[in-house]
């Protein structure tokens, strides 16, 4: 029975570590964890903005498997990594876009030429009201 929990665990580990080397490989190659990098002016601290990305999917790679792992301070924490968190995927996602030109094509299109920066901004501001609204008002998944 032992060796039967083992050998799920350290399968569990190996696919989880697979799936997100496959996908920080994916943001690298595409160039997005470095691009950034350069528009935060870090060329720098290059190696320790990648390592601190590796060591993210590390983490919540071997918490997502152990899942009785206790971790201490544990509201703050979670309160800190769910800030965390979002601005890593709302900085991917926009850095994703802009690799993509999603924007220039997007206001070339409705002929927004002035104020880009407040449409960006509106952007922003409407995806954290949208998720306050979604988990402080106790939303649960059907």
């Amino acid at each position: 029975m032992l060796i039967e929990h083992i050998f799920l665990g350290f399968c569990g580990l190996a696919a989880g570590l697979a799936v997100s080397a496959g996908t920080f490989a994916f943001l690298i190659v595409i160039g997005v964890i470095p691009r950034m990098i350069g528009k935060c002016n870090r060329a720098a601290e290059t190696l320790h903005s990648e390592n601190a990305v590796i060591l993210g999917g590390i983490c919540g790679n071997l918490a997502s498997v152990f899942l009785q792992i206790r971790i201490p301070f544990g509201p703050a924490l979670l309160c800190v990594y769910g800030i965390s968190a979002g601005i890593f995927v709302g900085s991917i996602a926009v850095a994703l876009a802009e690799i993509l030109n999603t924007f220039p094509i997007t206001f070339r299109r409705m002929g927004l030429k002035v104020g880009l920066f407040w449409v960006m901004l509106a952007m922003a501001a409407g995806k954290v009201a949208g998720s306050l609204y979604y988990f402080l008002g106790n939303f649960k998944a059907q």
